[in-house]
């Protein structure tokens, strides 16, 4: 039957006989060093959030050494999410052009440059950092999908649980850390210079599945990429459903910045002191690994995820009621449902980039068509109802558009959990 994930060994069978001898030839090295692989997909997963996590808890301290307002502070995590948008535009034809193991390689260390570059003393250098940071996130987090499914064809759903889990525990730890590291090391810069060192140790374990991708193939040929003979692949634009999975990538991340930016303000408004406040926050961060894991599992064993979609968009509704009729007296719960949600939200985002796509290269294009389009939305979310707020002098009217967001993104799951892949022509 067309569209059901019985075809995903057999559409990949297809593509290494379609591959050039050469590629094949690496890609099947590559499958012999499982372990190498799995290590390098969690420690890139690792960072794919870090970098962005440990910012927050010590903006206070970077706009005060640079004397920055509060609306010029707030660029230094808005910039890397535009750029995480605009760089997901180029990943897939990088990853063309160099080979998708090179060019995550290539990411980590630009992620380790664009780390050390946010601490040096110019502001400039500052926000150059920061574009550099979310545009070598933007690459890991596009390749990523289009890797395991080229990959892990029968496991994709799993693995999608494992590197999505590993991503929201590397923003948890460097949030958690932050304050921490800066004391222990006597300053902000040092806290954050800190996570270079992780960029690093993953680019290290990269480098040999680069060289063993390219080994036997003529520069400038992609290597342990597919090399499609007929066509390039369906035209993401014209379908629906590709625009059904992008919108609902990009909902969800609206709302998830939204969270970070505002929750514990919204506490603190309410009453709750910054402590306790900060507290609830990194539990609900924390509690999101257990959404992230479970609900792309949940994915791979069902034909159509239109209730996982619904579900969590429905955890996350009321955790935002939540934040509006009782914000401090049921913080803890709210913050649950939230982070469930979000992270149910999050996996199962990008679980559907690789189940709606009928190969490797689509699945590719795809995440970078979502993540252009959800990262730049969620640019826009935190100073939307910022806004907003300062408008109206209160939080009703910016939680109750949050509600319609989330509404949204219950029937944005309807149409993109169905049982399709893009090019099936529905």
């Amino acid at each position: 039957m067309p569209g059901t994930r019985s075809e995903a060994p057999l559409i990949d069978a297809e593509e290494d006989l379609a591959a050039a001898p050469p590629v094949a030839a690496a890609r099947r090295r590559l499958r012999a060093h499982p372990a190498l692989l799995l290590t390098g997909i969690v420690l890139a997963s690792l960072n794919m959030r870090a970098a962005l996590a440990g910012v927050s808890p010590l903006l206070g301290e970077i706009g005060g050494h640079f004397h920055l307002a509060a609306t010029a502070s707030s660029l230094v995590t808005t910039i890397p999410l535009i750029f995480m948008g605009l760089g997901s535009i180029v990943a897939p034809k990088l990853a063309r052009r160099w080979g998708t193991e090179a060019v995550l390689c290539g990411a980590l260390l630009l992620l380790c440059g664009g780390i050390v570059l946010r601490i040096a003393p110019p502001v400039v250098a500052l926000f150059a950092g920061c574009a550099v940071v979310g545009t070598s996130i933007a690459l890991l987090n596009v390749l990523m999908p289009g890797l395991i499914k080229r990959d892990f064809p029968e496991k994709a759903a799993g693995m999608t649980a494992l590197y999505s889990t590993a991503m929201i525990m590397g923003a948890t730890v460097s949030a958690a850390t932050a304050v921490p590291l800066e004391n222990a090391l006597g300053s902000w810069q040092g806290s954050l210079a800190s996570w270079a060192l992780l960029a690093a140790v993953a680019a290290a374990v990269w480098i040999p599945q680069a060289a063993i991708a390219r080994r036997g193939t003529h520069h400038g040929e992609a290597a342990a990429t597919v090399v499609h003979t007929v066509k390039t692949g369906p035209k993401l634009s014209r379908s629906p459903l590709a625009w059904q999975v992008t919108l609902f990538m990009g909902s969800q991340s609206l709302i998830a910045y939204v969270a970070i930016a505002w929750m514990p303000t919204i506490f603190t408004d309410h009453g709750m002191g910054k402590s306790e406040a900060g507290l609830v926050f990194a539990f609900s961060t924390l509690v999101q690994m257990a959404g992230s894991f479970v609900v792309p599992v949940l994915a791979g064993r069902m034909r159509s995820q239109r209730l996982l979609g619904v579900a969590v968009a429905a955890l996350m509704a009321c955790g935002v009621t939540g934040l509006l009729v009782a914000p401090v007296a049921g913080a803890w719960l709210w913050a649950v449902l939230l982070g469930i949600g979000q992270g149910g939200a999050l996996g199962l985002a990008l679980t559907m980039m690789v189940l709606r796509s009928g190969d490797a290269h689509t699945a590719a294009r795809l995440s970078g068509m979502s993540q252009t389009g959800g990262y730049l939305l969620a640019a826009v979310g935190p100073l939307a109802l910022g806004a907003v707020h300062q408008l109206t002098d209160g939080w009703t009217v910016p939680i109750v558009l949050l509600l319609a967001v989330c509404a949204g993104l219950a029937l944005l799951g309807l149409g993109a959990g169905r049982d399709r892949r893009i090019g099936d022509g529905v």
